[in-house]
């Protein structure tokens, strides 16, 4: 670990599941960057996309009201960018975030304007795209047609594959191998702990593991590495297990490998199979209550903070 005190954190993800994972790590530490997926094609992020042609907002937007300071200043700037215009015209629908996002973007790029935004917003930590490409995801999805089970069709789009009716059997990213965020795989080789999930299986958490040179870091790095399971499936991976979501994890990525595996208590962590595949992964299967308390099938920032705390600061 780094002469800190404080452990060096990179979070990946994307959507409400890096923002979970982003609002327990600012608990245990300041020193935190999260790297974000940039495939959304849909709603404001998707209208702002086909516009001006570059990296979808939205992820970005969340993550950084994630890590939003504690002040006053702070929480009503995470108010701000999270909120929507109102309106019979073009700008119903769009996320205030987006839209600044965007205008620093035009002028200083993305990185610094990611960066500029943070200042903005007393942000503890840093965002950055995975790439500086924007990105697309093609998936293979079984049975969508229920008259003809076995037949695999190609479904495009962030978007699509998260709606789809057939199961996901594998996806890629479109360009093939795009170039990784530099700065994104400079924070994965600084970290101390690299922290993978939760969030959309198939959208949100593997997308990093295409990125070749975003994915050798991860497999390389020194850090603590760790997975946090999601709490019950997604839309785009209903039906299917735990264990299953290692071993499609496993499927896209062979080489890696973790240190610890974190598992709610109601979603198969009482599945031998499940820590069979944990122990094949190299990881302890930590089983812990980090569901939101209302129980609803997302994770309780506290929770997981207290379970993280343990593992990093301990």
């Amino acid at each position: 670990m780094s002469g800190s005190s404080s452990p060096c954190v990179t979070a990946l993800g994307g959507g409400h599941g890096l923002s979970a994972s982003l609002q327990a790590l600012r608990q245990v530490t300041d020193r935190l960057t999260a790297v974000v997926t940039v495939a959304d094609n849909g709603g404001s992020s998707g209208r702002l996309r086909r516009e001006l042609g570059g990296l979808p907002p939205g992820d970005l937007r969340m993550a950084l009201a994630a890590l939003c300071g504690d002040d006053e200043i702070g929480r009503q700037w995470a108010t701000v960018l999270q909120s929507r215009f109102h309106s019979a015209g073009p700008l119903n629908g769009h996320a205030i975030g987006n839209l600044l996002i965007e205008g620093l973007w035009q002028q200083l790029g993305a990185v610094n304007g990611l960066d500029m935004v943070g200042q903005l917003l007393h942000v503890r930590g840093r965002v950055l795209p995975m790439s500086l490409v924007p990105l697309n995801i093609e998936a293979d999805v079984l049975g969508i047609d229920p008259d003809q089970p076995d037949e695999v069709t190609v479904v495009r789009g962030q978007h699509e594959v998260a709606v789809t009716r057939g199961q996901v059997i594998a996806i890629r990213l479109v360009p093939d191998e795009p170039p990784a965020c530099p700065e994104a795989v400079e924070a994965v080789r600084d970290a101390d702990f690299v922290v993978l999930g939760p969030g959309s299986w198939f959208t949100s958490v593997l997308p990093h593991l295409l990125v070749p040179e975003l994915a050798a870091a991860i497999v390389e790095s020194h850090a603590h590495r760790v997975l946090n399971l999601n709490v019950a499936p997604a839309a785009e991976t209903a039906g299917i297990s735990a264990a299953r979501h290692l071993e499609i994890l496993a499927e896209h990525a062979p080489s890696l490998r973790f240190d610890t595996i974190i598992a709610d208590a109601t979603f198969g962590a009482d599945d031998h199979t499940l820590r069979t595949y944990a122990e094949s992964l190299g990881a302890r299967l930590v089983v812990a209550d980090v569901r939101h308390h209302d129980g609803s099938a997302r994770h309780d920032p506290q929770r997981l903070a207290a379970v993280l705390r343990q593992l990093m600061v301990s």
